[in-house]
């Protein structure tokens, strides 16, 4: 059981308020869909970013005077984690702009009678350090226990959890309480929070299955 409460933030930004309305609407079509998505997680990826990424103090000179300046410390160990299929749409604005980071996919696939988990494709290294700052990319945290399992994983291989961050676009807050009991030293970046889910384990009223509607494949 965790001792920490888990942190979940909410940006109120306009943008991501925008671009949630487009991933929701059923009517969207797939290309603008999957544009949705990713920019979702480019503003959620930046307001992840803050106080996150570690920096380094320089000096550099302007036009007309030397200066203090800060920049982000390249030589810091970054990962980004998409669990793949839906978590690709999300990658690629997170890497815009952490372009130094490192990418390890996960795969899952959910049972959709017991709906649980199943791994069929890990990547990872066999070990991460503890300095290692990671940002896992998963559109909708339903159940939570996909995440539950990749951050068990992530545990076992020397990551440490303080320095993970999550970007989703949709929360259930069923999915939020599993998470937090077991795991409440990450933090949680999403567009929103959703009270519950249907008896096939979808988020109501979410915004359907992100991977078939961010690749075609309903």
């Amino acid at each position: 059981m965790s001792g920490e409460q888990l942190r979940v933030y909410v940006p109120p930004h306009p943008f991501i308020k925008h671009w949630l309305a487009i991933v929701r609407d059923e009517s969207t079509p797939m290309p603008l869909f999957r544009n949705a998505l990713s920019e979702l997680g480019r503003w959620l990826t930046y307001e992840a970013l803050r106080d996150f990424m570690p920096t380094r103090a320089i000096r550099v000179r302007s036009p007309l005077a030397e200066t203090d300046a800060e920049i982000f410390d390249i030589d810091a160990s970054l990962a980004i984690i998409p669990i793949l299929r839906a978590g690709l749409a999300l990658v690629d604005s997170c890497q815009a702009l952490i372009p130094a980071a490192r990418i390890y996919h996960l795969g899952y696939k959910r049972d959709e009678k017991t709906l649980a988990a199943n791994c069929y494709l890990d990547s990872l290294p066999p070990s991460f350090t503890p300095e290692t700052r990671i940002l896992i990319t998963e559109p909708m945290l339903a159940t939570g226990g996909t995440l539950i399992s990749v951050l068990e994983t992530l545990e076992n291989r020397g990551a440490n959890l303080e320095y993970v961050r999550v970007i989703s676009a949709i929360a259930a807050a069923p999915a939020l309480q599993k998470i937090g009991d077991r795991y409440g030293a990450i933090d949680i970046y999403t567009a929103t929070i959703d009270e519950h889910l249907n008896e096939q384990g979808f988020i109501v009223p979410g915004l359907g299955d992100a991977g078939d509607r961010a690749f075609g494949t309903e």
